[in-house]
């Protein structure tokens, strides 16, 4: 369901992406001194925006390393560590660890049945850190299997499902000062992605059948479709900036602002430059 809040690199400064590949990075390396080096394989852009988010937030100290990637030996790069870093790899894992058990139980995959066993102690473990966070994760995937069987056709309901489980994700330390704007911030997230993730898949799942909240409006307003759900997505985001343009940030806020003010509609403008080519096709 992830991958879609990233980067816009044409719009950053050189500055900017060396800093940002350097929180990736960070994550990589946290990654493997949790999980090892499956957990690697695990990585994802989203938590590295959770990362940049919170450490400009609490304005954490780095620590900064050199290294060889094994992937791009030919030259060392730089990571950033703090306890962000931690802190989002083991949301990383859960959020892979859950996907791999909503494939097994969707599509009976060995495969991604075999990787729930492989992570099996690294949850465990992340289940005794942070129970409000993996009883979010657990809730979250119980109504959401339950929204899809029962073809849930209120949008706003089933994308709010994710919403609210991602606003505890936000919530890194309860009962702070910060927990109302980051919640807000996580749950209009949690409803972009999840709208965004079914724009995506909804030609995919017209043909075979799959659930899709966003089905019944395309075949009702199928000339308005692009436009209306490009006005869900654009509320959904607006109301996420909102939150954060009230935080007090002052390193990163413009990895943070590329993010939410550009990277979040790269997979949105891609999609749509692909369908405008279909049809001239």
């Amino acid at each position: 369901m992830f991958g879609y809040i990233t980067i816009d690199r044409e719009q950053m400064t050189d500055t900017d992406k060396r800093t940002y590949q350097s929180f990736y990075c960070g994550l990589c390396q946290v990654l493997k001194q949790t999980s090892g080096i499956k957990g690697r394989m695990l990585i994802n852009y989203d938590m590295t925006f959770l990362i940049v988010l919170l450490s400009g937030l609490y304005e954490l100290v780095n620590t900064e390393q050199s290294y060889l990637c094994p992937l791009h030996p030919t030259k060392k790069r730089t990571l950033f560590i703090n306890e962000a870093t931690y802190y989002a790899a083991d949301m990383n894992l859960l959020f892979a660890y859950q996907n791999f058990e909503d494939d097994w139980v969707d599509e009976r995959s060995y495969t991604k049945k075999m990787f729930t066993k492989i992570f099996d102690k690294d949850y465990t473990k992340i289940r005794g850190k942070y129970p409000r966070q993996v009883n979010a994760m657990e809730e979250y995937m119980k109504l959401l299997q339950k929204a899809e069987r029962e073809k849930e056709k209120n949008i706003d309901v089933i994308a709010g499902l994710s919403g609210e489980m991602l606003s505890e994700i936000f919530v890194w330390k309860k009962d702070d000062v910060w927990e109302r704007a980051l919640r807000h911030m996580g749950f209009y997230m949690g409803k972009f992605i999840y709208l965004m993730d079914a724009y995506e898949d909804i030609n995919k799942d017209l043909k075979t059948g799959a659930y899709n909240p966003l089905i019944e409006m395309k075949s009702k307003q199928e000339a308005d479709f692009d436009t209306l759900t490009r006005l869900m997505l654009t509320s959904m985001m607006s109301e996420c900036s909102k939150s954060f343009e009230t935080l007090p940030i002052l390193e990163y806020v413009d990895i943070l602002r590329n993010v939410l003010y550009s990277g979040v509609w790269l997979k949105y403008d891609m999609l749509l430059k692909k369908k405008e080519k279909g049809k001239k096709l």
